[in-house]
């Protein structure tokens, strides 16, 4: 039996125009963060996006999730195009849909408590009573490693991998059906970096996820990713498993990604 994927990117592309240059015919510089992308995510399985900075692998996310309108090609979702959705059908892909990014501080609203951080997801998606959604947060601190007390505080008053586990807590109280990772733990100190990767490992098991893990450590990727995208200047140059792309690389830009890597710290 075939199996169909979760998430698809088909034939994805994303232009920018970087400046006019009046002196040549009104002429535009135009970038290509991404360039004819195909590729998908199955079901309970974690692919990883590795590549480079300024490779399109932040800009493929942001596709995949609807949080920009590709140039061309289409994003499909439990294999229905979303590319087009208004922004209230956005609004119920997204329950299923889940990010989470680098910068651990910048996705949380300093001026609010965490309760409510966790909380308004809940409301904006009409999920529980008051108490029920109380409960669903104390719940999910707990599986991120963290104490009922913290819902009172403020995050400037947690550290990065607090915050992290915050943001994962986050994007977890919905039950969404995939994560995209983009570079989750690249901004955390190297020793808590292992913490947030057996962390989101371990939910992944609990709560049946599935990930779309975004990075340019290809030691990173190679612990946590069943199957490994490679990304250069937009366009996916290799993939496959993991072991695969990690043990024979194929592409000469996948070798010299590998030759660049220290020695793993996450085995």
């Amino acid at each position: 039996m075939t199996r169909s994927y979760l998430l698809e990117a088909k034939q994805l592309s994303k232009t920018f125009t970087l400046q006019k240059k009046f002196f040549f015919g009104g002429q535009r510089d135009v970038l290509k963060a991404v360039n004819h992308v195909s590729l998908g995510v199955y079901e309970g399985e974690t692919l990883g996006i590795v590549g480079e900075s300024g490779c399109g692998k932040s800009t493929l996310a942001r596709l995949l999730t609807c949080l920009i309108k590709p140039t061309a090609g289409r994003v499909l979702f439990k294999g229905e195009d979303i590319t087009n959705f208004t922004k209230e059908q956005l609004t119920a892909v997204r329950r299923d849909i889940q990010m989470i990014f680098q910068d651990p501080y910048a996705s949380l609203d300093p001026r609010k408590r965490v309760f409510q951080l966790l909380a308004e997801p809940l409301a904006i998606h009409h999920i529980g009573t008051k108490s029920e959604r109380e409960q669903m947060v104390f719940d999910v601190l707990e599986q991120v490693g963290l104490q009922k007390a913290h819902a009172a505080r403020y995050p400037h008053e947690f550290s990065g991998g607090q915050c992290q586990r915050l943001n994962i807590a986050r994007a977890l109280i919905l039950q969404p059906k995939i994560i995209i990772c983009d570079e989750p733990v690249s901004a955390l100190d190297v020793s808590i970096q292992a913490q947030i990767l057996n962390l989101l490992l371990d939910l992944q098991q609990t709560n049946h996820l599935t990930y779309l893990f975004i990075s340019h450590d290809l030691n990173v990727v190679r612990y946590f990713c069943d199957r490994i995208a490679v990304m250069n200047m937009g366009e996916v140059v290799e993939s496959g498993p993991s072991d695969e792309v990690y043990g024979a690389p194929k592409d000469q830009y996948t070798r010299k990604l590998l030759a660049a890597i220290p020695k793993p710290i996450y085995e």
